[in-house]
């Protein structure tokens, strides 16, 4: 039941998307999904990822078979596009159609040839698979909306107010400037594939459902799709483009310095003395910064990497050092966007654990407490920019010391769940000597 009504819900979220982008002339999530089926995908990696998450309900040969299927059907796209003579790279990669004809093959099987518990798996692994794509195809039209119904962003005010935290963005960006294309292409591949990262941490903790034939209750692509559901409401509540945009040339072929303050970016910080204001923006660029979803993910995959083995662990620390180098050097983001996004995240995970385990005292506490520190960090960043750069001394400590204070929360109340999960070690019998 719980997964037909999640089914219902996300059908009729991905409805309204599509109706609201058709109103503005662009393919929703629905129609852009669908045309995968046939046309070059915009990114073949996750498409790939999505199959992974899929197959996890598969025994070991039917994966092989999956595989196999999908790298076939692949190779005929793409005999068959350089036979018309189609552009292989146009608006994305030459691969990726296989994994989606697999995923949907896995659900026709489910449905015809499947009964009862076994189909009930397979079509929940499709849905995993499905759902995790359904949300990349979903933020892109939110992208769009914000970009549509926001004509007027607030970077002068949190532009403002990251002087508390020293103007992180422009001191990084000058940082990853300097070590020339090596260090920016590393680093675009970091923040480009930060699905398919997360993928592997799901991978590991979903590596036992083909056998025990269930899902965990609680793992991160559901962590990940609920970030990537709140999120953009927060866009269209705070609008933001970001430093290389709002102070700088633009990037990815949107904005330009005709719609910036002035080209600051990342040369020389905005100054103090001019109270911030709303700037008209073009009707292209995403107000997608507030907060930082791709620190608020990052963030979910190093948690979430933390029960894996070293090697996962060493990788989700990177990723998430990494995704934050990258988001700040290459100015899609302001320092106070990062902070916000990691109590947006914690919070979110609180309550997915909270819900997972049951409501009680400690986790009503916990996530009431991260989403008021979540509020006060967009109020202050609205309403107290000034004062937050004119004494960075006293603001960039307490900004640091909410987002630290609601993570030590969230530490110490899973700790003790956990602790209160273990059952106590009973005591052996003792074995009584018995003389004759």
């Amino acid at each position: 039941m719980l997964w037909a009504t999640a089914a219902v819900v996300a059908l009729g979220f991905l409805i309204a998307l599509e109706i609201a982008a058709r109103r503005y002339g662009l393919p929703g999530p629905i129609t852009s999904q669908v045309q995968e089926v046939i046309v070059a995908p915009k990114s073949g990696f996750l498409l790939y990822a999505c199959m992974a998450l899929t197959m996890v309900v598969l025994t070991r040969r039917q994966r092989f078979i999956a595989v196999g299927a999908a790298i076939g059907i692949d190779a005929v796209f793409l005999v068959v596009r350089w036979v018309v003579g189609a552009d292989l790279t146009d608006g994305g990669h030459p691969f990726g159609n296989g994994a989606l004809w697999v995923i949907l093959g896995v659900a026709v099987i489910a449905i015809t040839r499947r009964t009862g518990q076994e189909r009930a798996l397979l079509l929940k692994g499709v849905g995993l698979g499905l759902l995790l794509l359904a949300g990349r195809k979903t933020g892109d039209t939110w992208l769009l909306i914000t970009s549509k119904t926001r004509p007027m962003v607030l970077d002068q005010y949190l532009a403002t107010a990251d002087h508390a935290l020293g103007n992180p963005s422009w001191l990084v960006g000058r940082i990853v400037t300097a070590t020339g294309p090596a260090g920016a292409l590393a680093l675009e591949a970091v923040y480009g594939q930060l699905a398919v990262a997360a993928v592997v941490v799901a991978l590991y903790q979903l590596r036992n459902v083909a056998a025990e034939r269930r899902f965990p209750r609680h793992h991160l692509v559901r962590t990940f799709l609920v970030i990537g559901l709140l999120g953009p409401g927060i866009y269209m509540i705070f609008p933001v483009v970001g430093p290389i945009f709002a102070y700088g040339p633009g990037a990815s072929g949107t904005g330009g310095l005709q719609w910036a303050v002035a080209n600051l970016w990342p040369d020389l910080p905005p100054p103090i003395g001019v109270a911030p204001h709303e700037m008209p923006y073009d009707e292209i660029t995403p107000r997608n910064c507030m907060p930082s979803l791709h620190t608020a993910w990052a963030t979910a995959i190093f948690i979430h990497s933390r029960r894996g083995p070293r090697v996962l662990r060493y990788a989700g620390t990177f990723w998430l050092i990494a995704t934050l180098a990258a988001t700040l050097g290459f100015g899609y983001h302001y320092g106070v966007d990062l902070v916000a996004g990691v109590v947006f995240t914690v919070t979110i995970e609180a309550a997915l654990r909270s819900l997972e385990r049951g409501w009680d005292r400690s986790g009503i506490q916990l996530v009431t407490y991260g989403v008021a520190v979540f509020a006060a960090l967009l109020v202050s960043y609205r309403y107290l920019p000034m004062e937050m750069a004119e004494r960075p001394w006293l603001f960039g400590p307490l900004l640091i010391l909410a987002m630290a204070s609601v993570i030590y929360g969230y530490v110490r109340t899973t700790s003790q769940w956990e602790t209160k999960a273990v059952p106590a070690r009973q005591p052996e019998p003792e074995h009584e000597l018995v003389s004759g």
